[in-house]
């Protein structure tokens, strides 16, 4: 378990999906420094047009500034593709094929062969979860009556925002992976899901935990702000 800084704000990520314009219009809209501790939800890759680019960007910021990165399903997927030709198929049904395109434009060589040892490196080290005094950071979601240890990689990677209860902890669960298409984040008291379609017609979310309040940015570059309400 982690404490954060006192004089740094505590920020989450949701889904990127290789919107690496959106991402780092967010970031400076938000004015995110290195002082803030900053959790990213898992899915950088897939169905966005720079996969690529945005693991290069998270590699950067995990140098410079205090960052957590999770394990998405869509990272699980990518990972997966490796070891064989018909899982590789699956992945490219599901946005696996615009990871691959990120990388031939990038100068690298084409399909899986080009993803640079860093990248897989990067990949294969992401956390399955996170957890501070107060919140618990998941992909997807969580067993409500398990503790973080116990947790089953197919809740956590692949389970539906809906199915998530109030933790026995009592700590707040702050997850992406259940697309929003209203582009809003959704609360329901003691869980939100950030993931707002940042590659669909949506917005990449960055919620403040401590405040509620948020942030959001989209491909084209539009940006707007609010406070989370609870439903």
């Amino acid at each position: 378990m982690a404490t954060p800084k006192n004089d740094s704000r505590l920020l989450a990520i949701g889904d990127i999906h290789g919107c690496y314009d959106a991402l780092v219009t967010l970031f400076e809209y938000a004015a995110i420094t290195p002082q803030d501790q900053v959790v990213f939800l898992g899915d950088y890759v897939d169905r966005g047009p720079d996969s690529a680019r945005v693991i290069e960007f998270l590699m950067a910021r995990m140098t410079a500034g205090d960052t957590v990165c999770l394990r998405g399903n869509h990272e699980v997927m990518m990972l997966d593709a490796r070891h064989s030709l018909p899982t590789r198929r699956a992945w490219s049904l599901v946005g696996g094929d615009a990871t691959w395109d990120s990388y031939t434009r990038t100068g690298h060589p084409a399909g899986l062969d080009g993803v640079p040892a860093n990248h897989w490196q990067f990949l294969e080290n992401l956390s399955p979860y996170y957890e501070t005094d107060h919140a618990i950071f998941v992909h997807a979601s969580l067993d409500a009556e398990l503790a973080m240890p116990d947790q089953v990689e197919a809740d956590l990677f692949w389970g539906a925002f809906d199915s998530i209860g109030p933790h026995y902890s009592g700590k707040t669960v702050i997850c992406g992976h259940s697309s929003q298409k209203s582009g809003l984040p959704k609360s329901t008291g003691f869980s939100i899901c950030i993931d707002t379609w940042a590659c669909g017609h949506g917005w990449l979310t960055c919620l403040d935990v401590r405040s509620s309040h948020y942030w959001q940015a989209n491909q084209a570059g539009e940006t707007r702000q609010d406070w989370l309400n609870n439903d």
